[in-house]
C-alpha cells in the first residue's frame, strides 16, 4: 500500500501526490555535486566545449604531443640532423644507467630539491610566522618578502652570480675578508651552494602567500584561549597553528620538489651553466645539454621520459609517506 498525503487543491479538487513523487521532485530541482561543489548545466553542448577548448589546445600542444614524441625518441637513435633513426630499444635507458656523469647529476638532484625544499619551507614559515608582529611597515615588509616573485628566474640568476662573483661581488668580497675561500667557478660545493640559495630566494615568496593564508585561517578563539592559558606565541604556533596547517605545508612540499626537479633551470643556466665539472648539472639541465647542446636526442628524450617517472615516484612516495600525518580537521 503506497503512503500518500493530501497536498493543496486543484479546481476545487483535492490533489493527492504520493511521497515518493515528491521526494523525485525535490532530487531533480536540488542536485548537489560531490564534495560541496556547484554543477553547472548546458543546454548547447557546443558551449560547453567552446570554453574548455582553449585549455585542452594548451595540453594538446605542450603536453601530449611533446610527451608521445619523447616517448617515441626514446628508443631510437637520431643523426644530429634529425633525418635518420633507427631503433634501438632500451639502449638508451641502459647507457645512462651506466654513465657515472648520469648518476652524478641524479645525485646532485636529489641533494639539491631536499636542501632547497626544507631551506624554503623554514624561511618561509619563520617570515609567515613573524608578519603579525610586524606592526609598522606590514605592507612594506610583504612587498619586500613578494619581491622576488615577479622577477624571472633568469634574472634572479644573475642577480646572486654577480653578488657572489669571486671577482667583483660584495658578499664574495665580504666572505674572502672573513677568511673563507669562495670561487663558485672552480669549487664545486661553493657553486652547489650558490644554486641552493638563488633557488631559495626565488621560490620562498611562494610558500610565504600560501602560510599567511593558512594562519589567517586559524580559528582566533584557539589562540586566545591558549594565550589565556599561558602560551607564548612559538608555542602556540607549535602547538595549534603548525597542526592545523600542515595540509598547506603538505602541498609546499609536493610543489617545493617539483620546483626542484623542473622550474631551477634558468637559475642555474644563468649561474653556473651546469658547472664547474658538471657540479651543478641537475636533470632537467642534463636533457637540455645532451639535447640541444650535444644534439644526442635519444638520450635526451630517454632522460625527460625517467625525469618524469622521477617525479611521479617522488610524489606517490611523499603522499604515502607523509599524509596519513596530515591533520585535515578543525
Amino acid at each position: 500500500m503506497q503512503q500518500s498525503r493530501t497536498f493543496g487543491t486543484i479546481g476545487g479538487a483535492a490533489r493527492r501526490l504520493r511521497i515518493s513523487d515528491i521526494l523525485t521532485t525535490g532530487r531533480s530541482i536540488v542536485r548537489p555535486s560531490e564534495a560541496g561543489l556547484k554543477s553547472a548545466h548546458f543546454n548547447k553542448p557546443w558551449l560547453a566545449f567552446g570554453l574548455v577548448a582553449p585549455q585542452l589546445l594548451i595540453l594538446l600542444f605542450f603536453f601530449f604531443i611533446p610527451s608521445y614524441k619523447a616517448l617515441s625518441l626514446a628508443f631510437v637513435q637520431v643523426d644530429p640532423f634529425g633525418g635518420t633513426q633507427i631503433f634501438v630499444g632500451l639502449t638508451n635507458f641502459y647507457n645512462l644507467f651506466a654513465s657515472p656523469e648520469y648518476r652524478g647529476s641524479a645525485l646532485f638532484t636529489l641533494w639539491f630539491a631536499i636542501a632547497q625544499n626544507v631551506a624554503t619551507l623554514l624561511l618561509a614559515g619563520l617570515f609567515a610566522f613573524a608578519t603579525d608582529f610586524v606592526i609598522r611597515g606590514r605592507g612594506i615588509y610583504k612587498s619586500i618578502i613578494l619581491l622576488p616573485y615577479a622577477i624571472a628566474p633568469v634574472i634572479s640568476g644573475v642577480i646572486w652570480a654577480f653578488l657572489f662573483n669571486p671577482a667583483v661581488g660584495p658578499i664574495a668580497q665580504f666572505l674572502h675578508g672573513l677568511g673563507f675561500e669562495w670561487d663558485p667557478n672552480r669549487r664545486p660545493f661553493d657553486a652547489q651552494l650558490l644554486v641552493t640559495i638563488a633557488s631559495v630566494w626565488k621560490n620562498v615568496c611562494y610558500d610565504y602567500i600560501f602560510l599567511v593564508a593558512a594562519l589567517l585561517a586559524v580559528p582566533a578563539s584557539l589562540l586566545e584561549a591558549a594565550k589565556l592559558d599561558g602560551a607564548r606565541p612559538v608555542r602556540r604556533f607549535f602547538t595549534i597553528s603548525l597542526p592545523l596547517i600542515s595540509p598547506t605545508i603538505f602541498f609546499l612540499v609536493v610543489m617545493n620538489f617539483v620546483y626542484g626537479l623542473f622550474e631551477t633551470f634558468g637559475i642555474i643556466d644563468a649561474v653556473t651553466r651546469g658547472g664547474p665539472a658538471g657540479a651543478t648539472n641537475s636533470l632537467v639541465y642534463k636533457v637540455y645539454q645532451d639535447g640541444f647542446v650535444q644534439l644526442d636526442l635519444g638520450s635526451s628524450a630517454a632522460q625527460s621520459v625517467l625525469l618524469m617517472l622521477i617525479a611521479i615516484l617522488f610524489t606517490v612516495v611523499q603522499f604515502r609517506a607523509l599524509e596519513r600525518k596530515v591533520n585535515y580537521q578543525v
